[in-house]
């Protein structure tokens, strides 16, 4: 029996728009939707997001219906999105706004996010240290309508964003094929 409640998932992992696809429109998934969060301005833009000094990060919140599609099915799509040994940024994008991290909402996603992260780091895919953060949720401040599903609103600009940053490459290398897609 499926239930109408929803619950949130949020991820930061790099440039927003190459972390909505991998969610979106899967069945449960009521809602992907870029924005910023983590930070100490409230009601930021863009403009000053891509600076740095705000403190937030680029970020994703998923509103899913966990009966569908339960939160451990989106942690097994978000580990592979990122690189989780980079705390600098991810590929091409550099800077603090650019970290990993998951946002939890409520006691359970915190066990499962720390759950999936030491079997991450025991399971010896990844040579260096895993460094995303879990992290509190913090308020979201949705970006720019621009940035909401520009998978879909720039197709060729979204490819090639993806293949010139590395994230492809890197997700082929230490996950599959399967992972791209």
């Amino acid at each position: 029996m499926t239930t109408n409640k929803t619950e949130f998932a949020t991820f930061a992992g790099g440039c927003f728009w190459c972390m909505v696809k991998p969610f979106d429109e899967m069945p449960g998934i009521e809602k992907v939707v870029s924005g910023y969060t983590g930070g100490n301005v409230s009601n930021p833009t863009y403009e000053e997001i891509k600076k740095g000094n705000t403190g937030h990060y680029e970020a994703v919140q998923i509103e899913f219906n966990p009966d569908l599609f339960p939160y451990e099915k989106l942690l097994e799509l978000y580990w592979p999105q990122i690189d989780p040994t980079d705390d600098g940024g991810q590929f091409f994008d550099r800077g603090s706004q650019y970290r990993t991290a998951i946002f939890y909402h409520n006691e359970d996603h915190r066990k499962l996010a720390e759950e999936t992260k030491q079997e991450l780091e025991a399971s010896g895919r990844y040579k260096k240290p895993i460094v995303t953060e879990i992290k509190p949720a913090t308020p979201f401040y949705e970006a720019e309508e621009y940035h909401q599903k520009f998978y879909k609103k720039n197709p060729e600009k979204y490819k090639q964003e993806r293949q010139e940053s590395g994230r492809d490459a890197h997700i082929k290398e230490y996950w599959g094929e399967e992972y791209t897609k």
